[in-house]
């Protein structure tokens, strides 16, 4: 069993009410062979909502208090990111995933890459608050665009 973004599934979640459907992702959850996580919406976020970036670091800064996560309108929400990637890590560790595939550039599930904290459009190294997570607590994951160029499941 795998766990991946449920925006990958083709689950309307992400902050602008969209989603960003892998057809091979929505596959494996139709033949009930990944589960759904969504940690936005885990940590209590409605869709749509408005955009946020990692401001002063990346997602491991964020688990030691070193930075933080802020809506466009400058509101922090900070704590929703770590409690929805919480529980996110919850769900993964209840299903014994073999690994996780999430959505690449998100504050929450960026395995790679996330955006700078400037709303600026740009992009920098780094991993969102649950790819994070899953890192220090030793789960397996990857981006989608990793997925897509593995024979993974």
């Amino acid at each position: 069993m795998i766990a991946v973004s449920s925006c990958l599934a083709g689950i309307e979640c992400r902050y602008n009410g969209s989603h960003s459907l892998v057809a091979k992702i929505e596959e494996l959850v139709a033949q009930s062979k990944a589960v759904l996580i969504c940690p936005e919406l885990l940590g209590g976020f409605s869709t749509p909502r408005d955009s946020a970036e990692i401001a002063g670091g990346t997602g491991e800064d964020v688990l030691v208090g070193k930075a933080k996560v802020i809506e466009r309108s400058g509101k922090d929400v900070t704590e929703l990111y770590i409690k929805g990637a919480y529980k996110a890590l919850n769900i993964v560790q209840e299903i014994n995933a073999q690994y996780v595939v999430l959505k690449e550039n998100s504050p929450s599930c960026g395995s790679n890459m996330i955006y700078s904290g400037e709303f600026s459009n740009t992009k920098k190294a780094g991993k969102g608050v649950t790819a994070a997570l899953f890192k220090k607590e030793g789960i397996k994951f990857i981006s989608e665009e990793q997925f897509l160029n593995t024979n993974l499941v």
